[in-house]
């Protein structure tokens, strides 16, 4: 049996999903390989069929979003580990053995983070870093440890990820992964980086700064704080950013997207009707955890 399910997440992805699917199936270590379509409908399903690694495909009804379809994904894994990758990302050949070893050497480990370079052999991600007000940024520099990890490509211990919740499917696309890691490390787990080499497009699926891609960035870094940071940090930065807001409205409207006063409008509507079931969350966040919030912010924190 192998030691990992390789879930790929693909949404209308005809143009990039077959040489995700080549490079899986030049990995170096066996894997099973489950994408998980979310209702494409640009001739992703008949890609999959013929493609002769033969993936196990769960089609989805409608589009959940990354996180969603990481959710539903992790209800058919029966392997320890299970890969998180990006449709538009190709794995070298050790990619996965490499983040298999790296997590066997790490007892601590709950996730690896692999290395992602861009087309034109810019390093995008080692892994993830916490910023001083709480954004979950990626980490170009190598290091061994990384506050989380970068869900376009990485490896995660299946008992330990349902231990702490699972996926946060309600936040459709961005800072699943940060949220994910964040209760890892409540819950006592490490995060690693490994020099696992993926290759990655970037945005094939989404568009980086599109209104949208603001909308799920903003909203969901403000949910994963009221979860997962201490509570004056979590009502600091709600406050700040309705506060930026009302400044906002009062000069009217900057050109950048997260700037406009009425995507930030709709932010604080969606944290509004959220903010009972995140309470909720949260204390079931907290009481899974052992360790303080007060101990990963400041251990974490813009450092």
């Amino acid at each position: 049996m192998p030691s990992t399910t390789v879930v790929v997440v693909t949404w209308r992805g005809a143009a990039h999903i077959t040489a995700c699917l080549d490079a899986l199936a030049a990995q170096s270590r066996p894997h099973r390989t489950l994408v998980v379509d979310n209702a494409s409908d640009d001739g992703t399903a008949a890609l999959l069929a013929a493609h002769p690694s033969k993936p196990e495909v769960l089609r989805l009804r409608r589009n959940t979003g990354y996180a969603g379809a990481m959710a539903a994904a992790l209800d058919k894994v029966d392997t320890p580990l299970m890969a998180w990758l990006n449709d538009d990302a190709a794995p070298a050949p050790g990619w996965l053995a490499t983040c298999e070893d790296t997590l066997g050497k790490a007892p601590l480990a709950a996730a690896v983070s692999a290395r992602l370079t861009l087309a034109d052999g810019t390093v995008q991600s080692t892994g993830v870093r916490l910023t001083a007000d709480g954004h979950g940024a990626d980490l170009p520099e190598s290091t061994d440890e990384v506050f989380g990890f970068c869900g376009g490509a990485a490896v995660l211990d299946v008992e330990a990820l349902r231990s702490v919740g699972g996926v946060p499917a309600s936040y459709f696309c961005y800072y699943e992964d940060t949220d994910t890691a964040w209760r890892l490390r409540l819950a006592g787990w490490d995060v690693v980086s490994a020099d696992a080499e993926v290759t990655h497009q970037h945005g094939a699926s989404t568009r980086p700064g599109s209104v949208q891609f603001h909308l799920w960035n903003e909203r969901n870094r403000l949910l994963t704080l009221l979860r997962c940071a201490p509570r004056q940090v979590a009502i600091r930065q709600l406050v700040k950013f309705a506060a930026l807001t009302l400044v906002l409205v009062l000069r009217g409207k900057p050109t950048a997207p997260n700037f406009r006063p009425i995507l930030r409008c709709r932010v604080l509507g969606a944290i509004a009707a959220r903010l009972p079931r995140t309470l909720v969350e949260r204390r079931a966040i907290g009481r899974r955890a052992t360790l303080g919030r007060g101990a990963v912010w400041d251990a974490w924190a813009g450092n």
